[in-house]
């Protein structure tokens, strides 16, 4: 007599229309149901297609939030996912007697805000299924570069986020994992080298899709380990 198969996890994504959690989507579709949020309905419901074409048994919600809007949270409190992956991040680089009030406020609320309030309102489930809580990260998020500062200031903070929350909830079995990929051929970056006047070459970073295997394989470790810390990255040429 075989026994039943284990229930599928339930996996939130944030950022999921683009770059790292798009890919982490399609990685994580084979063997977890999928919490897709973003911003645009017609962005959501498109990825949403494309992920149950290619696998049609797996489960997806989709989630439309405005992360810089608390009020729009709400919509979150009834979930029920087991593993969060907080990827959604904006960056916008100037030096620090250039960049303006607003765009610090901009920056802080969807890079650490956001992330530690829909923490707050799900962590009653992540914790009641002893699940793990991801944030990508940056190599911003561990040293400062001249023109950088409000981006790197945030993932600083969301690093710090990360670091209290591991203490926090270790005695109810919740993995919290930081990731720190480096340049990442993703529409931020392309952006970002827009700011920076010089050419965007996809493959010459690191592929959305090798980032997301990454966030697959903390999410898929063995319990007998907690990757706190997880830098990805270039490889050799």
């Amino acid at each position: 007599m075989t026994s039943a198969p284990a229930p599928r996890p339930l996996t939130l994504i944030t950022g999921a229309t683009g770059g790292i959690g798009r890919a982490t989507a399609f990685a994580l579709a084979p063997d977890h149901d999928l919490i897709l949020q973003g911003r645009s309905r017609a962005a959501l419901e498109d990825l949403q297609r494309e992920v149950q074409l290619q696998h049609p048994h797996t489960r997806t919600e989709l989630l439309e939030l405005d992360l810089l809007r608390p009020d729009t949270f709400a919509a979150a409190a009834d979930l029920r996912p087991t593993h969060l992956v907080h990827n959604a991040g904006v960056a916008e680089l100037g030096a620090v007697a250039k960049q303006t009030h607003d765009r610090w406020t901009w920056t802080l609320a969807v890079n650490v805000v956001a992330p530690a309030e829909l923490t707050r309102l799900l962590l009653p489930s992540v914790q009641a299924a002893r699940g793990t809580i991801v944030f990508i990260n940056s190599g911003a998020g561990l040293r400062a570069n001249a023109g950088w500062a409000s981006y790197a200031a945030s993932k600083h903070a969301l690093k710090a986020l990360a670091d209290a929350l591991r203490q926090e909830v270790a005695d109810s079995g919740v993995r919290v994992a930081s990731l720190y990929p480096g340049r990442t051929a993703t529409p931020m970056q392309q952006a970002i080298r827009e700011q920076e006047e010089a050419a965007y070459d996809p493959a010459a970073f690191i592929q959305p899709a090798t980032v997301a295997d990454v966030v697959r394989y903390v999410l898929a470790a063995p319990r007998d380990v907690s990757l706190d810390d997880v830098a990805v990255r270039p490889g050799p040429r």
